[in-house]
């Protein structure tokens, strides 16, 4: 697969359900999910040379919470680590949506 402004792929309601159960099955006390406004994904998407966006797991010592990093990313397919760069996400738990069928019951 090539980094371009096309990589990734849609998927269904139904994948994005089985997948997402699947991991909490396996990762009972892990993070189910993680937010991240508009606003930031833009900042990153609106730096010269972006086409995209590489999201890192990473863990925070502080907390002790596993995490994700966004970082832009060029037409080279290289991280654009002179520019924005956005974590401390809102995670679920303790902030999930009252009802979606992503979350296992």
């Amino acid at each position: 697969m090539t980094t371009d402004r096309n990589s990734g792929e849609v998927i269904t309601l139904a994948e994005a359900i089985g997948f997402t159960h699947s991991f909490q099955e396996n990762n009972p006390d892990a993070i189910k999910a993680f937010f991240v406004g508009a606003n930031k994904l833009n900042l990153i998407l609106e730096q010269e040379n972006c086409i995209g966006i590489r999201i890192y797991n990473g863990y925070d010592d502080n907390t002790d919470k596993d995490n994700l990093v966004l970082i832009g990313v060029d037409e080279n397919g290289e991280d654009i680590r002179n520019g924005v760069i956005v974590e401390r996400l809102l995670t679920c738990p303790p902030d999930c949506p009252k009802s979606s069928d992503l979350i296992k019951p």
